[in-house]
């Protein structure tokens, strides 16, 4: 049985699917539209409680949620594709400590940066400018670490998660001159662009018809 990735194009979705057509999974994608708001209805929250994507099924039906653990769930599943360092490496403990570094202190901005309403009932906007100050520091921070051309010394789930991030331009903010400020970065996501397994999952995503 196939693995399925539950949530909507151009979204956080995009790692988990990413990370499975790397590691060469039989998967399907099950879109879940955030313009219908299709991830608070019930047949999602069955799925999972909190309404946030992605969510992952796993062949057996075990549901892993958290864009980070499912990160981590393909690696260790798929141990010859090289998602993630040698466990127990120097350069393992690397790749988890910038993995966590984008789900702690960038997830969380990018969430308050697109609905800064959530957080303020006034000055919504000054928050999320607030947002994409801390979105746009931290992003230099990680463009200061990038090993170039990848992350790390090669290739891995870090990539994937990095490149990520430099799509969401409403998030880090549309006039915020990401070339000039974090080009390692930027670099970095033109190559997982045109990584073969990785191409359609990127067109899907972040390419408009």
């Amino acid at each position: 049985m196939a693995y399925t990735i539950y949530g909507d194009l151009g979204t956080g979705a995009f790692s988990s699917e990413a990370s499975l057509a790397e590691a060469g999974a039989d998967y399907a994608f099950e879109r879940i539209s955030i313009k219908e708001n299709d991830q608070k209805k019930p047949a999602f929250l069955a799925i999972n409680p909190s309404g946030k994507m992605p969510a992952l099924k796993l062949p057996d039906g075990e549901i892993v949620t958290e864009s980070l653990a499912i990160l981590l769930t393909v690696a260790d599943r798929f141990p010859r594709a090289e998602l993630l360092p040698a466990s127990g490496s120097d350069a393992r403990a690397e790749a988890h400590r910038w993995l966590s570094y984008v789900a702690g202190e960038i997830y969380p901005m990018v969430e308050i940066s697109d609905y800064p309403e959530r957080f303020a009932s006034t000055e919504a906007e000054t928050l999320r400018k607030h947002a994409q100050t801390r979105i746009q520091e931290n992003l230099i921070v990680m463009d200061g670490a990038c090993k170039s051309p990848w992350f790390l010394s090669a290739f891995s789930v870090v990539d994937i998660y990095v490149a990520m991030l430099t799509r969401w331009r409403g998030s880090i903010g549309r006039n915020w001159e990401r070339e000039r400020h974090i080009p390692k970065l930027m670099a970095l996501a033109e190559k997982v662009a045109v990584r073969e397994r990785l191409a359609p999952v990127w067109q899907r995503h972040f390419v408009k018809k």
